[in-house]
């Protein structure tokens, strides 16, 4: 484009030489207030296939292009055909990338056409053979478990000197990584001791301004790719995608009760039932009463007398049957009656389900309840105060949100400041583990399940992720490690690396026995029943028993006072004929006895004895 109006200029300017006038006033060609006319008629028809109206003064402005002499261009040299066809040039293809310089990656000539240079993006892309082998790159990061530790002197073995005095998870990558890129290296702890924060003049302070001071080649650590990091540094690849996620103080766990069978259930709901049953009870035995239908004639030692199999206990009964799921021999014949257990049934079998649906949750779990569960219930609350690491990501990300709910929490934090803001992880989680349930912290989720690991193991993670993001190695703008480093965390994540590292960090490590090849025996312990979750239920069978026994005894003291008044005997004596004749039974009672007890009044005796057949 710059060729092409140099060229034109330079012709007009040998046709007109200094008077531009010359152009105009010829062959019907005028300037009028700027706008040119031809015959008349404004502007130029540029037009091939009409001649009308076209500017005399084209052709010869075109033969002069075509027999002028050649002259060095930005493009090269220019010259043209016959046809009017540039000829025997050469351009070059460059690719333009934000914060990359300009390289040359192909070329088109009139001889070849278009050419791409494969092999010098073959070797772009295989990243290796750029990188400077020839010095030590200093490595900056920030002591933050279990990525970077810095060994204690009980630790320490002999004179270790340089890297030796480091250890962790990032320290194990750039191992991996040096070997795949085949540099030398030497860990450094930034001074400052924090990731990186734009200050307000402008400058970076922690890891991000040592690389942008040239201070350090390489950055590895718990660093969160953001958009203005990024905008000063260049990240390579995500090795590990995290999250912000909420710690808190784990509370006790709720072992079982003796009677959490009844936890499905609210006290105020027994007590409804209970009254129900009361109620439908004493309904359906006035309905019975009431009910000609009910009655009916039976014969009682020789007299015709009127029967109704609703009494007051065989109705309690009966709906007791019923609600338990159990049958029992009498059934109401009025349709009232059967109105009545109609609407019964069909309560207990909603009931009854609902709570069988529910019980095995209630008894299985050993519930741990926190009164936090996600962002929201943060947001929402003023008593438990949160915070994160000051000059983080996190804050960061809090501070610049835009979402309603991220902005009335980044509010509270502002307003406590330096009461909810911590130096880094360890500073928050002990915070968390001093408040006990008064503070919560908001870190990267990958750092929270390794703390929570950590002993004494009162700490939790709660809710899910508040957003998604990833943890990358940083370098200054331009660096020849930069492809190399993405080739290498591809490669480690491929073949397994990544995943064998996090694993040996995290969870082989764990302080709290909660490591993976531990989790599958502890869940299936866990949904196993103990004694503890069903004890209520023995409670209730032992005591059901002696109360029947103990009744079963009122029983037998009962009748024997009742019928040691009526014949006129001593009590004791006939208590002790009343436990006799119920542990031996008939076979020591001779038959005219059992004849003559067998005509007596049943409503006297309470027994009606039948005498064996002999």
């Amino acid at each position: 484009m710059i060729d092409s109006m140099i060229m034109f200029s330079h012709q007009i300017h040998q046709m007109v030489g200094k008077d531009i006038n010359r152009l105009f006033g010829v062959d019907g060609v005028s300037l009028r207030n700027t706008e040119i006319f031809v015959d008349g008629k404004k502007g130029i028809n540029c037009s091939m296939e009409s001649e009308e109206h076209i500017w005399k003064l084209g052709n010869l402005i075109a033969s002069n292009v075509l027999n002028m002499p050649i002259f060095e261009g930005l493009s090269g040299p220019i010259v043209f055909d016959s046809n009017g066809y540039r000829s025997n040039y050469l351009i070059d293809i460059h690719k333009v990338a934000l914060n990359m310089p300009i390289a040359k990656i192909g070329s088109f000539s009139s001889e070849i056409g278009l050419k791409i240079l494969e092999e010098i993006i073959y070797r772009e892309r295989d990243g290796f053979t750029a990188v400077n082998r020839n010095r030590k790159r200093i490595v900056v990061s920030i002591e933050d478990r279990p990525f970077f530790m810095v060994k204690s002197k009980s630790e320490l073995e002999g004179n270790m000197t340089g890297n030796d005095l480091y250890y962790g998870y990032c320290v194990d990558l750039a191992y991996q990584i040096s070997k795949i890129v085949n540099f030398t290296y030497e860990f450094r702890v930034v001074k400052d001791k924090k990731f990186g924060a734009k200050q307000p003049n402008g400058e970076w302070n922690g890891i991000i301004g040592e690389l942008l001071r040239h201070e350090a080649d390489m950055a590895i650590g718990g660093l969160t790719i953001t958009l203005d990091r990024e905008r000063a540094v260049e990240f390579s690849m995500p090795f590990m995608n995290l999250g912000i996620s909420i710690m808190v103080y784990k509370p006790k766990e709720q072992k079982p009760k003796v009677f959490s069978f009844m936890a499905p259930l609210s006290i105020e709901i027994w007590m409804c039932i209970l009254f129900a049953y009361v109620g439908i009870s004493v309904i359906l035995f006035l309905v019975s009463r009431f009910s000609p239908y009910e009655w009916s004639v039976k014969e009682v030692l020789g007299e015709s007398k009127l029967h109704n199999d609703f009494t007051i206990f065989n109705t309690f009964w009966f709906c007791l049957a019923a609600f338990l799921q159990q049958g029992i021999d009498i059934a109401p014949s009025s349709i009232s009656g059967r109105l009545v257990t109609s609407v019964w049934w069909f309560f207990t079998l909603i009931l009854i389900s609902s709570y069988t649906a529910n019980l095995a949750a209630f008894l299985t779990m050993e519930r741990m309840v926190s009164p936090i569960e996600s962002a929201e219930d943060l947001a929402k609350q003023t008593d438990i105060q949160y915070g994160a690491v000051d000059g983080g990501s996190t804050q960061e990300f809090f501070r610049s949100s835009k979402t309603q709910t991220f902005q009335r929490m980044w509010s509270f934090m502002n307003g406590f400041g330096s009461q909810v803001f911590v130096k880094n992880n360890s500073a928050g989680v002990q915070k968390v583990r001093d408040s006990k349930g008064s503070y919560a912290f908001l870190l990267e989720s990958s750092v929270n399940e390794y703390l929570n690991e950590r002993q004494p193991c009162d700490t939790m993670k709660v809710g899910s992720n508040i957003d998604s993001k990833g943890y990358g190695i940083a370098t200054p703008i331009g660096s020849d490690l930069k492809q190399a480093i993405n080739l290498a965390v591809l490669q480690l994540r491929e073949d397994g690396t990544l995943d064998n590292l996090k694993k040996k960090w995290w969870f082989e490590q764990s302080e709290c026995g909660n490591q993976k090849s531990k989790s599958s025996s502890k869940d299936a312990s866990r949904n196993s029943l103990g004694l503890g979750n069903v004890a209520g239920i023995f409670y209730i069978l032992i005591i059901g028993l002696v109360i029947s026994v103990i009744a079963a005894g009122l029983e037998v003291l009962y009748k024997a006072r009742i019928e040691s008044k009526r014949s006129k005997t001593i009590y004791k004596e006939a208590v002790k004929a009343k436990v006799r004749l119920s542990i031996s039974g008939y076979s020591d009672i001779p038959a005219d006895e059992l004849k003559q007890l067998g005509s007596l009044n049943e409503k006297k005796y309470g027994w009606k004895l039948e005498p064996p057949k002999l």
